[in-house]
């Protein structure tokens, strides 16, 4: 059994969706002053790899705190669309063998993280999303700043999954060593920090290799 982190790291300066609040990480208490070490925190519940709920994109939909544990943990389907050319829609038919309720992308973007290329990543159109819902698909995870192009009119794939109560996770990172891992059981975890009402919160994404 094998596990694999597949988090970014939480500090100060990361790169955030355009718009979003800046991070930033720093001491508020130390030993040397405090007598203990404490970080305080600054940052917004779409900072890192973190999950969207439904209410991401619409106040009728389920909050962060209303959805199923099952959302955030289970088997997993690895789809490999890397080589895509920037800014390209994923074609459905990357989608044909997936089987579980959870999907991850891997696109391979997460080499651009911290740079400029990262928000010209691929993305999933708003009938490949209807796909995936009507496969019973309700997580689906991205290596990328987001499952729609970036930046965005209308988020229609965050519509489509959203409005079918399903969860998405974005920034995903390390998906190359679960591709290498195909064929053996693959199991992740997403669990997210538990903010009453929320529209999403930042994870640490763990899959089970077994």
């Amino acid at each position: 059994m094998e596990l694999v982190d597949l988090s970014v790291p939480i500090e100060t300066g990361m790169p955030v969706y355009p718009g979003d609040p800046e991070v930033s990480v720093g001491p508020a208490l130390t030993v040397a002053q405090d007598g203990v070490n404490v970080l305080g925190l600054h940052l917004g519940s779409q900072s890192g790899t973190h999950v969207d709920a439904p209410f991401h994109i619409d106040d009728s939909l389920p909050t962060l705190d209303e959805l199923p544990l099952s959302r955030f943990h289970g088997p997993a389907d690895v789809v490999d669309v890397r080589g895509l050319a920037p800014r390209s829609p994923i074609p459905a038919a990357a989608f044909q063998d997936v089987t579980t309720p959870i999907v991850l992308v891997a696109t391979g973007w997460s080499v651009h993280w911290g740079t400029d290329a990262y928000q010209a990543h691929p993305f999933l159109t708003q009938e490949v999303a209807a796909l995936l819902v009507e496969r019973g698909v309700r997580t689906v995870g991205i290596d990328a700043l987001s499952v729609d192009p970036t930046p965005a009119e209308d988020f229609p794939a965050h519509r489509v999954l959203c409005g079918a109560h399903a969860v998405i996770a974005e920034n995903l990172t390390g998906l190359d060593r679960l591709l290498d891992a195909r064929g053996r059981r693959i199991e992740v975890s997403m669990f997210p920090i538990r903010l009453a009402g929320a529209d999403g919160a930042p994870v640490r994404a763990v899959a089970r290799i077994g």
